[in-house]
């Protein structure tokens, strides 16, 4: 069981914050010696493979580690080109992670508006009046719960389906929220969240509600 990511959105629709927590097992990871028998593109900021899929290696995948180094896009955590750094024969033989291509913090905005307009959707069409809005999505590989304070705020957590306690958990990122965020004289509903102790204190919850898989009493 796992607990993917965690988005807060403010009540415009704006991302404020995210954090990724778990990071799905690589597809592949393979040492190559020169030349590369895989073709390589860029396309969207991101190294994609565009031909020569074997081994696990799919056509799409994206590269994202080199050598153990992540990949941001198309540089290297050190500031390497990716495809300059793969075109050199001195640096082979070289270690490459590829997986499914990582959302870019542009994608992450977008979604987070995409969800608040469907939250705004779901509470139209419901027959009820008073409707809280959308709480949870499921597909066969995750779960998405959603939980608005009254403010407008949206706190919105991505697991696995068979997480247990993510209720609580959502009640627990908003106290957290409130106690490290809110009570910063500096902070106001609609900038994006910076704060420490908020992600030092939200990382916890986060290991706390993998490991028991539910909130007890008093925690």
């Amino acid at each position: 069981m796992a607990i993917f990511s965690v988005y807060v959105v403010n009540k415009a629709g704006g991302l404020i914050y995210q954090l990724d927590s778990y990071a799905p097992r690589a597809e592949a990871e393979k040492t190559f010696s020169y030349p590369l028998d895989l073709l390589l593109k860029l396309h969207d900021e991101r190294v994609l493979v565009a031909f020569g899929q074997r081994d696990g290696i799919r056509v799409g995948h994206a590269v994202l580690a080199i050598n153990g180094m992540d990949v941001n896009g198309k540089h290297t955590a050190d500031g390497k080109e990716v495809l300059e750094y793969l075109g050199n024969p001195a640096n082979y033989p070289v270690s490459i992670r590829f997986g499914r291509p990582r959302l870019t913090s542009n994608e992450k905005l977008m979604l987070a508006s995409m969800f608040h307009s469907l939250f705004a959707i779901g509470s139209q069409l419901s027959p009820e009046q008073g409707s809280s809005g959308i709480e949870m999505l499921e597909t066969d590989t995750f779960k998405l719960h959603c939980f608005q304070t009254l403010t407008g705020i949206k706190f919105v957590v991505l697991a696995d389906p068979r997480q247990a306690g993510i209720d609580s958990l959502l009640r627990k990122i908003y106290e957290i929220y409130s106690d490290f965020a809110l009570k910063n004289p500096f902070y106001s509903l609609e900038m994006p969240i910076r704060c420490e102790l908020f992600d030092q204190n939200l990382k916890l919850a986060l290991e706390v509600a993998e490991k028991a898989g539910t909130f007890g009493p008093g925690s």
